[in-house]
């Protein structure tokens, strides 16, 4: 089914996008010294995390149906042209080796495809069809949750693919930049952080790229924290592919245990280099099987498997 078509904007109706205005404060800004340029870019920067910040409740609601969709075997979509795409396929792509998601369980795509996270492609934010093409070729299910990210919040890419996904049942959130936007507007939940008028009239892959990638890195952690995907703080689930994450392994299990770098070593060693099985094994005082199998039980949350252990 295709979406509702999402009307493009007339010359007034950019200008008076809170991600397009002007400031006539910083027309000088290529006669300044560059020390002061950064000074002033930096002080601008340093106002996004607030306007995240105040946006907490919503990106919380997101992270929770998230959580409970991925729980029953769906899947987090990001959709987003341009830097908004590009900081969704960021977030994607470092889920698997921090988290130890599932090939596919979160996804990024990006209006004009993969050659557009290094390429612009013209035109691709524009495509709705694109977008209902793109959630159809990875079979987007009922189960699925889909995250559109637009600064503006009126990318018709963007919005397309969240109307489309929300009409066949996924659960579906927008972040933008903009009040009352278009992408809100068609999602279950909105996350709109204002921070303001770009340092560079326009260039939304400042302060609203920063603001995104905050998003997304606040309701995927919270996500994955919800999973069982860490130990308190701690990265217990991420995959040692090189030998600075079989370093970053051990001393997570070295905080999560306290256990000598002898006994580190072979559990993780038994464990297959992997840490949950690791820290159960030397909290439980079992073996790697066992571990698997509690860690199993309990849906892969090692606080709960080693709760189950405790109270026995």
């Amino acid at each position: 089914m295709l979406p509702s078509h999402v009307s493009p904007l007339t010359a007034e109706e950019l200008s008076s996008l809170a991600t397009e205005q002007h400031r006539p404060d910083r027309a000088d800004i290529d006669l300044l010294p560059t020390s002061e340029l950064v000074r002033l870019m930096t002080r601008d920067d340093a106002r996004v995390p607030e306007a995240v910040h105040a946006a907490a409740d919503a990106i919380a609601r997101a992270a929770d149906v998230t959580a409970e969709r991925l729980a029953a075997g769906g899947r987090l979509v990001y959709m987003g042209a341009g830097t908004a795409g590009r900081i969704g396929v960021l977030d994607a792509s470092e889920c698997v080796p921090t988290f130890n998601t599932r090939p596919g369980q979160v996804v990024g795509l990006i209006a004009g495809g993969p050659s557009a996270v290094t390429l612009p492609v013209e035109g691709a934010e524009d495509d709705e069809a694109m977008a209902v093409e793109h959630l159809e070729a990875i079979g987007l299910t009922a189960r699925d949750v889909v995250c559109g990210i637009a600064a503006s919040g009126r990318t018709p890419y963007a919005v397309a693919g969240v109307r489309h996904a929300r009409a066949l049942g996924a659960a579906t959130i927008g972040i933008s930049c903009s009040p009352d936007s278009a992408l809100g507007h068609a999602a279950d939940i909105a996350v709109e952080v204002v921070v303001g008028p770009e340092f560079i009239t326009g260039s939304t892959r400042l302060k609203a790229g920063t603001a995104q990638k905050l998003v997304v890195n606040a309701l995927s952690t919270a996500t994955m924290v919800r999973l069982g995907k860490t130990y308190g703080n701690l990265m217990v689930d991420l995959q040692a592919t090189n030998e600075k994450l079989r370093k970053r392994s051990h001393h997570i299990v070295a905080l999560a245990t306290g256990a000598e770098s002898e006994q580190i070593d072979a559990a993780l060693e038994a464990a297959g280099d992997e840490v949950k099985t690791a820290v159960h094994i030397l909290l439980a005082g079992t073996t790697a099987e066992k571990a698997r199998a509690a860690l199993r039980t309990h849906g892969g949350s090692l606080r709960d498997a080693l709760g189950e252990h405790a109270g026995r």
